[in-house]
C-alpha cells in the first residue's frame, strides 16, 4: 500500500522538464508561419516530445500542400499526434484576425525565408519591394501577438539582393526593435528541409548560402537603444554624436562586464540579461517624464554604475574582513 501511495505521489508530484532546441523551449509557446513541407515544426516538435505548444500555419490550403510536398502529408499526421495546431489558408500579413488566432498571445513567433514568390529577378526594385511589403504586413500582424517578454524571429539571407530588404527599418516602422542576429545553420534542426515552395519546383530546396536568425521584441519607442551585444553602433539611426555613441558603449560594455565580474561567469546569458534590464530601463525613464533624452539616460547609468562599483567593493572588504 506504501508502494503504491509512493507511486502516486512521484505521479503527481512529477513536474515537466523544459526541453530547449538553439532558441525555442517546450515552455515557449510558439506560432510558426509561412510553413512549407512542416518539417521545422515537426523537428521542434520531436525536440519536445511534443507539439501541445505548437501552432503552425501555412498560406496554403492543405489539398494543394499536400500535393505540393511529398512529405507534407506524414510531416502533418506526425504533428497532430504530438497535439500541435495546424492552420490552413493563413495569411501571413492578415493573421491577427484569423479566427482561431485572433485572442492568442506567443512566446516566439517564427518565419522561416519569407518570399513573395517568383515574379522576376530577386535584384529588380519590384520584386524587393513585394518582398518588404510581405514582410512588413507579418510584423504588422505578429507585433500585436506577442507575450510581453515575446520575440519574432525571421531566418533570412544577409546578401545582396535580400539584404536590400532591410528587415530592421521593416520592423521599426511596426514598433518593433532587432536586439540579436546570429548565424542560422539547417544542420542545427534535424529534419529540417527548406523548399523553395513556388511553381514546378516548389519541392525542391534553395540554396541557403550566408543566412541568419534576426530576433525582434516589441518596443514602443520603436528605436534600438542598445544596437547589438558590444555596444550602440552608428546604423542604428540614432541622432547620437560621436561623444554620445562612445559613452553608450563604454557604459553598457562596463555594465556587462561588471555582471561577469561579480558572477564569475562569461556566458551568452550575462551579457543578455544586462542588455535587456538596460533596455527596458530605458522605456522606464522615458515613459516616466516628458523632455528626457538618451544622454540623460546615459548620465543615469553612469552614476549607478559608479555606486553599483562601491557597493560590491564595500562588501568585498566586509567578506574578507579588512574593512576599516
Amino acid at each position: 500500500m506504501a508502494v503504491g501511495k509512493e507511486m502516486v505521489k512521484a505521479e503527481v508530484g512529477m513536474e515537466e522538464k523544459e526541453k530547449w532546441l538553439m532558441h525555442y523551449s517546450s515552455f515557449h509557446q510558439i506560432l510558426l508561419v509561412g510553413e512549407g513541407d512542416f518539417s521545422f515544426s515537426l523537428c521542434l516538435a520531436q525536440s519536445f516530445s511534443s507539439a501541445s505548444n505548437i501552432v503552425a500555419t501555412s498560406l496554403n490550403p492543405y489539398d494543394l500542400l499536400i500535393k505540393m510536398y511529398k512529405k507534407a502529408k506524414s510531416n502533418l499526421e506526425a504533428l497532430e499526434k504530438l497535439g500541435a495546431h495546424l492552420l490552413f489558408g493563413v495569411d501571413a500579413t492578415k493573421m491577427k484576425l484569423h479566427t482561431d488566432l485572433k485572442m492568442r498571445k506567443f512566446d516566439r513567433i517564427i518565419y522561416n525565408f519569407p518570399h513573395a514568390g517568383f515574379h522576376g529577378k530577386e535584384e529588380s526594385r519590384i520584386m524587393i519591394n513585394m518582398h518588404r511589403d510581405l514582410v512588413h504586413g507579418f510584423f504588422r500582424n505578429a507585433s500585436g501577438m506577442l507575450r510581453g517578454t515575446g520575440e519574432i524571429h525571421v531566418n533570412h539571407k544577409t546578401k545582396a539582393p535580400f539584404s536590400d530588404w532591410n528587415l530592421e527599418e521593416l520592423a521599426s516602422q511596426n514598433s518593433l526593435v532587432l536586439f540579436e542576429c546570429v548565424a542560422f545553420k539547417r544542420e542545427d534542426y534535424p529534419g529540417y528541409n527548406n523548399k523553395r515552395g513556388a511553381g514546378s519546383r516548389c519541392d525542391k530546396p534553395f540554396p541557403l548560402r550566408a543566412c541568419s536568425t534576426f530576433k525582434f521584441r516589441f518596443s514602443p519607442t520603436g528605436t534600438n537603444i542598445l544596437g547589438n551585444m558590444n555596444g550602440i553602433s552608428t546604423h542604428t539611426r540614432l541622432p547620437l554624436t560621436n561623444t554620445v555613441s562612445i559613452d553608450c558603449s563604454r557604459i553598457f560594455v562596463g555594465y556587462s562586464n561588471h555582471a561577469v565580474e561579480t558572477l564569475g561567469r562569461s556566458d551568452y546569458n550575462v551579457g543578455y540579461t544586462v542588455l535587456e534590464v538596460l533596455r527596458l530601463g530605458f522605456e522606464r525613464y522615458m515613459a516616466e517624464g516628458p523632455g528626457r533624452t538618451l544622454t540623460g539616460y546615459i548620465n543615469l547609468m553612469q552614476e549607478l554604475q559608479l555606486l553599483s562599483r562601491s557597493r560590491s567593493a564595500f562588501l568585498r572588504r566586509m567578506l574578507l574582513g579588512s574593512d576599516q
